[in-house]
C-alpha cells in the first residue's frame, strides 16, 4: 500500500514536532533548569523591546524551531546544528539585571531599580525582571563654552537640525553621544581636517531632587593653539596598481596631468584619466570636506570595475599653508572574466536545465566600460508525456546576447553632471533568440535597445529606453493554427506569428537600497511603455498589408500599443527580524491601431514565485478560463504555456518574515508565511470563456492562495523555496473554486484529480506548489 500524507497535514506534524521539542527536557540533568519564560516587567513600551535585548542569551527561551532542531539531529551531541538549550544560570541573570539597570540610568531614569526573580517547576524556569523606574530626567539647562568664534558660530547656526539635547526633553545619554559624532562629522565637512572627536565634552549636573539635568557642551581649542585652523585642497595624486595589487620594481607607468591638478600615475596602463576624473569630487582650492572623500570612493566603487580604493591625504607646505594634497589609490579587478552559470527548475510536471556562459571585459575603451558576450541555452521537459527523454522534451530556448555599458550618459545634447547621487549609465544591446516549443512552434528573434540609467537621489532611480526593437519570425504548425481557426481562437495567432515591435519604455523606482533594511517605509516601481507608433509612422511609405488587411513592415505585421505597471509595497519593521510586507502589483496594456492584440512577450502572466505561488507560471486564468473548453487533449498540450495570458493583471501579496536560525551549514535561515491573491484578464472578448474581465463578477475571478517558505543566505546571495496551497480557484464555478476543502479529505481529492484528468487532460490538477527562486520574491 503507498504511503500518502498531505501538505497541510505535512505542516501540522511539524508543528507538533517543534512544540514537542521546545518542551523537552529529558536531556537535562537533574540540576539543569530550561529556560521557558522571560518577562521584563515596569519597562514603558517604547524601551520594553530593547530592555529584552541586555538579558543574556542563555536566559531567554530558545527559538522553538531552533530547539527542536538541535533535539532532533544533535542526539549524540557532536554537531552544532539548530540551537542548545537555554539552561538557567544564575550569574548571568544578576549580570542581565545590572545590565538592564545600566540601560534605564543611560535613557534617564538615574535611579531606576531592577530586581529579578527564578521560578522552576517541573526544569521549567521562568525568569522575571521587575523595574521600578523612578523620576524620569529631562535636559533643562543647556550652555556653551566654545572659546572659538568661528566653531561657536558654525555650531550654533547647523544645532538644531540635528541635536537632540534640548529643555524639555528626556535626558539620555545616547544622545550625548549622538551630539560628539554630530559636530565631528560637521567639522569634517567644513575644513577642519585636524578635528577630533575628544575635543567635544559634555559636563552634565543632574539634581536628583527636582529631575532635571543641566548640560554644559565644551568644544576645546586644540592643545597650545588659539583655535581650530581649516585646510584647502591642492593637487590631487591617483594612483593606478596592477589587478594583483603588487607593484613590482622597475615596473612603468603611464603619467598625465587633468586640469592642472589630477596628476594620475597608472600601473595598470588600462584606463583613461580623462573618463574617470568626473568621478573625483576633491577640487583644487575647495575646503576639505569628509563627504567629498565618501563620495569619491563610493563612485568608483559604483563603476564596477574597481576593487579597492582608499581616500586620503597629506599636509603639503609649510605650518601656515595649511594644505592638503589629495591621495587616492586604485586596485582595478582584472580586465577579463568568464563566468559558468547554471540552474534546475522543477515546478509541477515541468522539469529544465538552464546553463549560461559570461564573458566580460572591464574597461574596454578605458573608461571602465563593460562588454559583456552571454551565451544561454535551456531544455524543458514534460514528465508526464511518454516515451524516452526526447519524446518528453517540451521545448528548447538558445540565446546569445552582446551589451556595452558605459558609466555615463552618451547623448547628443549637454546634460550636467548626474554622478553625485549615482552613477548614470548607458547601455546598449543587442540579441537572438531560437525558441521552439515540441514541433508545434519555433520562433527566431532579433533584438536591440539603448538604455539611459541615472540616479536623482539615493533613493530615486530612472531608466529611459528611448530604442527598443524586436522583430521576430515565427513557424506555426499548420495543424495548430486550422485548429485555433476551427475552435474559433484564431486571436492566439496574433500574439504568436512573426511580427516587429519597437517601443519606449520609462521606469522610475523608489527606495531600492532600502529592501535590505528592516525599516518602515514604502517601495515603489513603476514601468510604462509604448510602442509601434514610429513603426507605423515608416510603413506609410511602402503602404504594404498582409492577408488580414493589417499594415506591414519588413514582410511582418507591427504592433501599437501601450502598458503600465506599477509595484507598490509597504514594509512594517515588527522589531529585530520581523518584517510584514504587503504587496499589490496591477498592470494593463492596451493595443490599438494595426494589431488588436498585445505581443506575446508584452502580455501580463499569473502564479510563479513571484506572484500568486500556488499556481506554476503561465497556469493561472484569464479571469474564469477553464482550459476544458479547448477541443482536445492534443489542443491543450499544443497550447499549453500559450493561452493562458492577459491584457490586465492584479496580483497582491501579503507575507510575514521571520527568523528561524543563525546558522544551518553556514546560511542563516528566515521564514515566511504568505497570502497571495489575483488574476489576469483580457480587456477584450477573444473568444477565450470566461477570460475577459467583469467587474462585477472580480471575486469570482480573483484566485487565492496561502503557504510558507525558508529564505537560505549565504551573504552574498539568498535561495529560497516556497510551497503555495490553493485556497480559491477561479476556473471553477460556485462553491467549487474553493478547493481547500480537499485539502484533508483524501478520497474526495483523489476523485476530484481524476475527473480533472479526464476534464482538462494532459493537464493534471495540483493543490499546492513548491517555488524554488534566488533571491526574496519581493
Amino acid at each position: 500500500m503507498k504511503a500518502y500524507i498531505s501538505y497541510p497535514f505535512a505542516i501540522i506534524l511539524l508543528f507538533t514536532f517543534i512544540a514537542i521539542g521546545c518542551k523537552s527536557t529529558k536531556r537535562l540533568d537533574k540540576t539543569q533548569s530550561l529556560v521557558t519564560r522571560l518577562e521584563v516587567n515596569g519597562v514603558n513600551n517604547q524601551f520594553a523591546e530593547q530592555a529584552k535585548d541586555f538579558v543574556a542569551l542563555e536566559v531567554r527561551p530558545n527559538s522553538r524551531f531552533n530547539l527542536w532542531f538541535y533535539n532532533t539531529f544533535n542526539k549524540k551531541g557532536n554537531k552544532k546544528l539548530g540551537e542548545a538549550p537555554h539552561i538557567l544560570d544564575s550569574t548571568l541573570v544578576e549580570a542581565s539585571r545590572l545590565q538592564i539597570e545600566k540601560f534605564l540610568t543611560i535613557k534617564g531614569y538615574l535611579n531606576a531599580k531592577v530586581t529579578d526573580s527564578i521560578h522552576i517547576k517541573n526544569k521549567k524556569a521562568s525568569v522575571i525582571y521587575n523595574a521600578i523606574l523612578g523620576t524620569e530626567f529631562k535636559f533643562r539647562n543647556v550652555s556653551f563654552e566654545i572659546p572659538d568664534s568661528a566653531v561657536k558660530n558654525l555650531y550654533l547656526a547647523n544645532r538644531q537640525s540635528f541635536t537632540k539635547i534640548d529643555s524639555g526633553k528626556r535626558y539620555d545619554t545616547d544622545s550625548l553621544a549622538y551630539e560628539r559624532e554630530q559636530i565631528y562629522q560637521l567639522m569634517k565637512k567644513n575644513g577642519y581636517y585636524d578635528y577630533v572627536r575628544q575635543y567635544m565634552r559634555p559636563t552634565v549636573d543632574t539634581n536628583f531632587n527636582k529631575g532635571v539635568a543641566d548640560v554644559k557642551i565644551a568644544i576645546l581649542n586644540p592643545p597650545d593653539q588659539p583655535k581650530h585652523y581649516t585646510y584647502t585642497l591642492k593637487d590631487t595624486y591617483i594612483r593606478i596598481q596592477p589587478s594583483s595589487g603588487i607593484i613590482t620594481k622597475g615596473m612603468t607607468r603611464d603619467s598625465v596631468v587633468l586640469d592642472s591638478q589630477y596628476h594620475f600615475f597608472d600601473y595598470s596602463k588600462f584606463f583613461k584619466p580623462k573618463k574617470l576624473k568626473t568621478y573625483i569630487f576633491l577640487k583644487k582650492g575647495d575646503l576639505y570636506n569628509i563627504d567629498n572623500s565618501e563620495l569619491t570612493t563610493q563612485r568608483f566603487f559604483d563603476m564596477n570595475a574597481f576593487r579597492g580604493i582608499s581616500v586620503d591625504y597629506r599636509k603639503v607646505g609649510d605650518s601656515t599653508d595649511r594644505t592638503l594634497a589629495g591621495l587616492i589609490d586604485i586596485v582595478p579587478l582584472k580586465k577579463k572574466s568568464n563566468r559558468l552559470e547554471g540552474e534546475y527548475t522543477f515546478n509541477s510536471s515541468i522539469t529544465g536545465i538552464n546553463l549560461g556562459v559570461t564573458y566580460q571585459n572591464r574597461n574596454i575603451f578605458g573608461g571602465a566600460e563593460l562588454f559583456e558576450i552571454k551565451l544561454r541555452g535551456g531544455l524543458q521537459f514534460d514528465k508526464k508525456l511518454s516515451g524516452n527523454l526526447s519524446d518528453r522534451l517540451l521545448s528548447r530556448d538558445y540565446q546569445v546576447g552582446v551589451s556595452l555599458s558605459f558609466p555615463r550618459l552618451i547623448t547628443p545634447f549637454n546634460f550636467p553632471d548626474l554622478g553625485e547621487n549615482g552613477i548614470p549609465r548607458t547601455r546598449i544591446g543587442t540579441s537572438y533568440q531560437i525558441y521552439k516549443l515540441q514541433d508545434n512552434y519555433l520562433r527566431r528573434s532579433l533584438g536591440a535597445n539603448l538604455t539611459y540609467d541615472w540616479v536623482e537621489t539615493k533613493n530615486k532611480l530612472h531608466s529611459f529606453t528611448p530604442i527598443n526593437i524586436q522583430y521576430s519570425l515565427a513557424d506555426i504548425n499548420p495543424i495548430l493554427v486550422q485548429n485555433l481557426i476551427d475552435q474559433g481562437n484564431a486571436f492566439f495567432l496574433f500574439t504568436l506569428r512573426s511580427q516587429i515591435i519597437s517601443s519606449s519604455l520609462y521606469s522610475y523606482t523608489l527606495n531600492l537600497s532600502k529592501l535590505t533594511t528592516y525599516s518602515n517605509f514604502t517601495f515603489f516601481s513603476g514601468n510604462a511603455e509604448i510602442g509601434g507608433n514610429s513603426a507605423a509612422l515608416v510603413s506609410q511609405l511602402s503602404k504594404k498589408t498582409n492577408s488580414d488587411g493589417q499594415n506591414t513592415l519588413f514582410g511582418v505585421p507591427y504592433y501599437q500599443f501601450a502598458k503600465l505597471e506599477p509595484d507598490v509595497r509597504f514594509y512594517k519593521s515588527l522589531g529585530g527580524e520581523k518584517q510584514l510586507i504587503l504587496r499589490l502589483n496591477p498592470g494593463i496594456g492596451y493595443s490599438y491601431g494595426n494589431v488588436l492584440s498585445l505581443p506575446f512577450e508584452k502580455q501580463f502572466f499569473a502564479g510563479g514565485s513571484t506572484g500568486v505561488r500556488a499556481w506554476q507560471a503561465r497556469t493561472l486564468g484569464p479571469g474564469n478560463y477553464n482550459r476544458s473548453s479547448l477541443a482536445s487533449d492534443s489542443v491543450r498540450r499544443n497550447l499549453r504555456n500559450l493561452d493562458q495570458l492577459g491584457d490586465i493583471k492584479f496580483e497582491g501579496n501579503l507575507e510575514y518574515r521571520f527568523k528561524l536560525l543563525d546558522n544551518f551549514i553556514g546560511a542563516k535561515v528566515k521564514g515566511a508565511t504568505f497570502i497571495d491573491f489575483g488574476n489576469i484578464y483580457q480587456l477584450r472578448d477573444n473568444g477565450l470563456a470566461g477570460g475577459q474581465i467583469k467587474l462585477n463578477k472580480l471575486f469570482d475571478q480573483t484566485a487565492i492562495g496561502a503557504g510558507f517558505g525558508l529564505r537560505f543566505d549565504v551573504s552574498f546571495f539568498v535561495f529560497r523555496l516556497d510551497a503555495g496551497f490553493k485556497f480559491k480557484d477561479p476556473q471553477f464555478s460556485g462553491s467549487d473554486q474553493y478547493v481547500y476543502k480537499y485539502w484533508f479529505n483524501k478520497s474526495e481529492k483523489k476523485a476530484f484529480r481524476n475527473n480533472y484528468a479526464i476534464t482538462n487532460g494532459p493537464d493534471r490538477y495540483s493543490l499546492s506548489q513548491i517555488q524554488f527562486g534566488i533571491g526574496l520574491p519581493f
